[in-house]
Parts: C-alpha cells; structure tokens; sequence
C-alpha cells in the first residue's frame, strides 16, 4: 500500500497542531543545569552527608530525577548524599519541562576517614625517670590532616605541642596522656612515668655479642651497649679471673695472643651497685689455617642472613614466614641477577662463596646494583673471614672503607629501631639513637606490608655505619628527587671511579661496583691486612625518605669475586 499520502497528511496535521493560536501559553526554553566551578568531581568522607546544588536555567516548572546506578535516590533540585563505604559514585540528574531536557553526570569520591594514629615507643610499659632529669617524649602521629594535641599530667593539661619534655622534679608515680585530633577522628595514648631516686633505679646494658671467634695475632673489640643508669661507673674487665683493664668506657680491646677458649668478665661498679656479664671468646688458629683454594666459580653460591630494614619492595612477590625462607628467596633472586631490596637504614644481606677470595691488592670484589645517574642508594660492604673454620659467617666482620670514612657526618656507631605498625599495610615507625624519629611510609603504588613478615618481634633493630644523605628534591614540591652518588667504596652507588665504566645506565640496567679487601679496616680504623675473605655483607648505608620514589634502599643483584673474572 502507498504510505506516502498518509505521511503527508500527518506531517500536515502536527504542523497545523503546533501552530500558535491567540492567547495560548509559549513552550518555556529547555533547562540548563550546571556545577558552580564547573567541575562535576564531589568530594566527601564516609558517613558524612554531601549537599549537592547544582544551578539551574529554566527549570521552575520543571521535574527533577537523581539516579545512581539505574535507581532513583532523589526528586528535588538539591541532592543530600552519603554513604559509609569509601569509593566512587557516578549520580546522573535529568532535568525535563515542556520545553525539552538537561542531563549532568557527577561523581561523588567517598574518602575514607583519616583518625590519626599516635606511635610512642616504650608506653605501653611505661617509663622511669631519675630524679632531676628530662623524659623527652617525642611521639609519630600519623596523619594527613591537620592535628591538634594535648598532653596531660594527672588530668592537667601542661602543653598542646606535638613533642614534650617531662620534668622529674620529684620522685612519684605521674600519669601522663596525649590527645591527638583531627576533623576525621582523635587517638590517645596513656602511660605511667615512674620519677625514682638513684638507688630506685635499674642499671641495664646489653652486648653486641655472647661469643667471638677471631684469629690468633689479631685484636677485637667488646663492648657493652644501650647502657643506661651507669652514672659514674667504672669498667672492669677480666681475663681468666685476671684483671686486665679498667675504665669510664664499656669496652675492652682483647688481643687474642694464644689459641684457646677464653672467659671474659665485665664488670660495671658504681656507687649504688655492682653489675657482671661473661662472654666467650675463641681464639681460633692463625690466617690461613682454614683458607679454601679457587674453584673457578665467581658468583656468591648462598645466603645466610637476609634481614631488611622496611621498604616498599618488602614481602612484595614472595612469601617468607622464617628467615630460612627469606634466604631462599634472596638466594634465588642473585642466581637470576635480579634485585634484592634492603629496604631503610641498615638493612642487610650476608652472601658467601665455595672459596676464598684473594686479596691481591687490587679489585677484588663486584657488587652488582642498578645505580644510574640521579638515582643512587649506597650500601657499606663489609668482610669476613671464616677464622674458626666452621663454614658460618660467625667471626669478626671488616668494614670496606669507602670515599666517606672517618668523616665528621659520617656516624660509625648508629642505630634505628623499627616497630610494627597498628595497621597491617601502615606506615612503619622508626627511632634512632640520636634522638630522630619518623616513618618509613606507604605509597599508592606498593600496598603490601613493609615490615618484614618473618620478623615475629613487635621490634627489631638495626645497627651500622651512617651516611649523611645527599638525596635533595630541586622541584620543592616532592615530584623530583635527586640521590646523588658518593666518590667511591658503596655498593648500588653511580660511582665515577669504582664502576669502571661510562654511561648514564638510563635503564636502570645491572652493573657493577669494584670493592678492594686491601680497603678493610678494623674497629680503631687500622688496616685489618686480610689475605683472603669468605663472606660479604651489604647493609643501606643512609636513612632518607624521597616522597613517592619512597625510602632510600640499596638494590643487590649479584656478587663476585671479581678475581675470578679480571
């Protein structure tokens, strides 16, 4: 049938329909509906409401519809919206009168609430105090908004600064508690300071080892350290029931003269008490005795230790709930000439050879890293001879002198303390021995746990030989960090000397730094003059946060022994 005519007619009639007759009402114009600012992205936090108002055109006889995810959620010009579920919401608003239709899409951005998260080591056991001093009490309060606080002793308030000097005027027990808030929420921490006499005190120190092997000829030192209440101590040290030094200092310089084993006293003397300690040392046969000869093999074939200090690339892609695990895991990354991550300040790993490694005067060692020309992250080499033959790196570690030793801001003796965070995936905490603090923190792209998940301890603690950081952000806002390298003697280190090759190594590609055994020096910084060496430590030699590039972090690929392969 032909349509044509019946189209015609239609049309004909419409055009007649929406001819305006006299006195009939105009079509009013479409709606507009716009954001002031333009910008369609909400912002709010979970649980809390959001009041969307949008601006209209037109739209006084009009109808309104809010939908999100295909469900109506409102019918006025004003939206009221919230939710307890951090996320993003996608909210279409159509606007429709006589005159036609306006749409907006808008998304709503759900944050969670951000409470801070107040870390004090040791409050959870509380604190003594001697009479007359200062307890400095210098919390981490995680948090990215900005934080009020409050400290108070028995309910009074004595400050609202972050950090707090807690006089002991007077022996006594005081409870001391700190408020920390922001708009997302609040924490606190209380605990007891104890303010004791002299006499109510507890002299404490600890060792940096039990038992000692070293070789006949040499000298080690033992010494206590973390000592605390001492006062005016003197130290007495004994040899086979025989007094052979004394001093203010708590450590002893032995001289092993004779093969044998040897028990050790120290003895701390004060005017309040009398405190001892033995240790066991091994005089073990002379240089030499136990030496292994080439095997043509230049890469490292184990691992002993692998203890990193928290970081971004800890427990990311692996699983390891003992260190025999993590061992394994490091050792099977090397055999593929792939990273090992140190993490922070002084984290380490401890690799040996099926041999011993000559010193001959010249390069004897590679450590592999992936150095290049902003980017370095220096690691202190250190050496050790198997003296007492066991096959164990259990004898006297050798530091490999490098551009920076003896330095003033070279620290020889430093110490960082790394605790658990209160969340799993948080931002780990850390205290050092000279009184600094901070976090080693998160960064979107590395999520997983940065505390090494075989460290079963709510805190471990690493100590070494420092670097002062040279790491510097020419950009001032934290999108450029520079890590400029050291002259020489550091692994992972873009070193002109001791890399012996060019190239700017953009890729971030292995390769290597050249180590010396002839560089190893003693604790007093004399030439240690090893013949030979049997195990390798790296440990992170500087403490630096670098905003989202995250913590400095000595990377290890390989080591060899570069005789070997000159």
């Amino acid at each position: 049938m032909n349509r044509i005519p019946y189209i015609a007619l239609a049309m004909l009639l419409l055009l007649t329909g929406c001819t305006k007759e006299e006195g009939e009402t105009p079509l009013p114009s479409p709606p507009v509906v716009t954001m002031a600012g333009g910008s369609t992205i909400l912002t709010t936090k979970a649980g809390r409401g959001i009041e969307i108002r949008p601006d209209y055109e037109n739209a006084d006889e009009a109808l309104f519809c809010w939908e999100l995810d295909g469900r109506q959620i409102g019918d006025g010009p004003t939206l009221r919206f919230s939710s307890d579920e951090p996320g993003s919401y996608f909210i279409t608003l159509t606007v429709t009168n006589r005159g036609g239709g306006a749409e907006l899409a808008l998304r709503v951005d759900v944050l969670a609430l951000a409470p801070p998260t107040i870390t004090l080591p040791g409050a959870d056991e509380g604190y003594t105090l001697l009479e007359g001093s200062t307890l400095e009490l210098r919390p981490i309060i995680a948090s990215t908004l900005e934080t009020s606080c409050r400290w108070s002793v028995d309910g009074e308030t004595v400050s609202t600064e972050r950090d707090y000097a807690f006089a002991g005027y007077a022996r006594g027990d005081y409870r001391v508690r700190l408020d920390a808030r922001n708009e997302d929420g609040e924490d606190s921490v209380e605990f007891t300071v104890g303010v004791r006499s002299p006499e109510e005190v507890d002299f404490s120190w600890t060792f940096e080892q039990e038992s000692y092997n070293v070789s006949k000829g040499r000298t080690i030192r033992l010494r206590a350290i973390e000592v605390e209440y001492a006062f005016d101590a003197e130290y007495v040290w004994s040899v086979g029931g025989t007094e052979v030094a004394r001093g203010p200092q708590p450590e002893f310089a032995f001289t092993a003269e004779t093969e044998g084993e040897f028990v050790v006293r120290a003895e701390m003397r004060n005017a309040y008490l009398t405190a001892s300690h033995e240790l066991r040392v091994h005089v073990c046969p002379e240089e030499g005795t136990y030496y292994r000869p080439q095997t043509g093999n230049a890469r490292c074939d184990k691992v002993y230790e692998f203890l990193p200090a928290p970081g971004q690339f800890i427990n990311e892609g692996y699983s390891a709930a003992t260190m025999a695990e993590a061992c394994a895991y490091a050792e099977g990354r090397l055999g593929q000439t792939a990273y090992v991550s140190l993490g922070g300040f002084g984290g380490y790993i401890v690799v040996g050879f099926d041999h011993s490694v000559d010193n001959d005067g010249g390069y004897n060692l590679a450590v592999t890293g992936n150095s290049f020309g902003d980017s370095s992250e220096p690691g202190i080499v250190w050496v050790m001879q198997d003296e007492n033959g066991d096959g164990l790196p259990n004898d006297t570690w050798y530091e490999l002198r490098g551009s920076e030793y003896g330095k003033p801001e070279t620290l020889s003796d430093y110490a960082v303390t790394y605790y658990r965070p209160a969340e799993v995936g948080g931002d780990v905490p850390w205290r050092d021995n000279i009184g600094g603090s901070g976090t080693i923190e998160q960064n979107p792209f590395h999520r997983q746990s940065y505390y090494p998940a075989w460290v079963e301890a709510e805190s471990y603690t690493l100590r070494g030989v420092r670097l002062e950081s040279r790491s510097y952000d020419p950009s001032g806002n934290g999108s450029n960090w520079i890590n400029p390298p050291f002259d020489w003697g550091y692994a992972d280190n873009f070193s002109p000397i001791d890399r012996l090759t060019g190239g700017d190594n953009p890729n971030a590609a292995p390769q290597d730094n050249h180590f010396r055994i002839s560089d190893a020096v003693t604790f007093d910084g004399r030439a240690a003059n090893l013949k030979y060496i049997d195990f390798v430590k790296i440990q992170t030699a500087v403490n630096q946060s670098c905003g989202r590039i995250g913590e400095v972090s000595t990377e290890v690929l390989d080591v060899k022994d570069y005789n070997a392969i000159k």
